[in-house]
């Protein structure tokens, strides 16, 4: 039995996209962050299971929050903005029905689509993230940029998931100022420092790598602007994370 967890958030217009493509799972389980749009009344619709928990910016618990809830042996985790192709639809099923019996789950790489072009380089171009595993391999953690952490054998599908991230710049500035925060805090918390340096230093290292290094500029003028993008995230990051040990202080 394979059930698939979405997150969600005012996500009424693209839920529909990625809730039907999961019409193979045989459950599909939809965690809403107290959206003030139809979200949870569009998944009902599709015949989804939802339940009702406010984010606190922390996406791990809410993943693990869904993990609680799944009856399937097998879950596959997949966000409001990502589609699960014919494709990968068609390697799962045939993956879990094998003798998998020391394989504990599988890393899925990601194709995003962003500036009217699939991106097939730079920080974007190579991603792989660890999103189908047995209920009981593991925990998720950090509140942002969240890991699956399972213990077991892992394994690698083949076939992409597809990828439809803020179509707008204004959406993408809006997602990493809250993610920026939400990672400033998390590393405040724990205690970590980092020198002053870091705050353009590590933002410009990371625009040379992805841009030069990960060939971003093969992506054209989207590349730039995803590369460039990025970049500002780590600036944001360490800027908060220095204005908050400056306030403390």
């Amino acid at each position: 039995m394979i059930s698939a967890v979405v997150l969600a958030h005012n996500d009424k217009t693209i839920l529909p996209r990625c809730v039907e493509g999961l019409s193979w799972c045989d459950e599909v389980i939809v965690i809403d962050d107290r959206s003030t749009d139809e979200t949870m009344a569009v998944a009902q619709k599709l015949g989804a299971k939802v339940f009702p928990r406010p984010l606190r910016d922390d996406f791990s618990t809410q993943r693990n929050f869904g993990l609680t809830k799944v009856k399937g042996e097998w879950v596959l985790f997949v966000d409001s903005d990502e589609v699960v192709s014919e494709e990968l639809k068609k390697e799962i099923m045939q993956t879990v029905n094998g003798k998998l019996q020391t394989v504990k789950g599988f890393f899925i790489r990601r194709k995003d689509f962003w500036g009217g072009k699939w991106l097939t380089h730079g920080e974007t171009g190579n991603v792989k993230l660890l999103r189908l595993a047995r209920k009981d391999a593991g925990k998720w953690q950090q509140p942002v940029h969240e890991e699956w952490k399972i213990g077991g054998n892992v394994g690698e599908l083949v076939n992409p998931l597809l990828h439809y991230p803020h179509q707008n710049v204004a959406q993408f500035l809006d997602e990493i100022n809250r993610y920026s925060s939400i990672r400033a805090q998390y590393l405040f918390k724990n205690g970590i420092q980092e020198p002053v340096w870091h705050i353009l230093g590590k933002p410009l290292a990371k625009f040379l790598y992805n841009y030069f290094l990960r060939l971003g500029f093969l992506d054209g003028t989207a590349g730039f602007v995803v590369a460039l993008i990025m970049s500002f995230h780590s600036f944001l990051v360490r800027g908060k994370l220095w204005h908050l040990w400056h306030k403390a202080s």
